[in-house]
């Protein structure tokens, strides 16, 4: 059974914050959460406390089974573009540049592997990760 967690409004641009969300599809939940904590880009720290929301909302709807038993990984994440800020920076001889402040929206779905998955599923899924 899939859990979803959404993170609105993060002050970053769409375009940074997909390059995090790249490196974590489709990984499993503890190899993502590694990756995250070493990573230094800005939405890595966000990304990674949003994991640990949707692997919480995962055992909020699974209370009877184990956690490590689950093998959860990350089936999709999905950055948005989300409200873009306008403002004016003066330029010379009484001109103004417009700056656009952009932000996005991610969300987060995690799943457990089924037992019907077969190996094979399950290597071609890795490696076209």
């Amino acid at each position: 059974m899939e859990a979803i967690a959404r993170l609105n409004n993060v002050p970053t641009s769409p375009r940074k914050m997909r390059l995090v969300a790249d490196l974590v599809r489709g990984q499993r939940v503890g190899n993502a959460l590694s990756i995250l904590k070493y990573t230094p880009n800005h939405g890595a720290a966000k990304l990674e406390k949003l994991l640990l929301s949707a692997i919480a909302n995962w055992q909020a709807k699974n209370p009877d089974e184990k956690l490590e038993e689950a093998d959860l990984y990350i089936k999709t994440i999905q950055v948005d573009g989300g409200r873009m800020l306008k403002r004016l920076r003066p330029a010379p001889q009484g001109r103004a540049h417009r700056i656009r402040k952009r932000s996005n929206h991610v969300t987060l779905v995690v799943d457990a592997f089924n037992s019907e998955v077969t190996a094979d599923e399950l290597e071609t899924k890795e490696n076209a990760n």
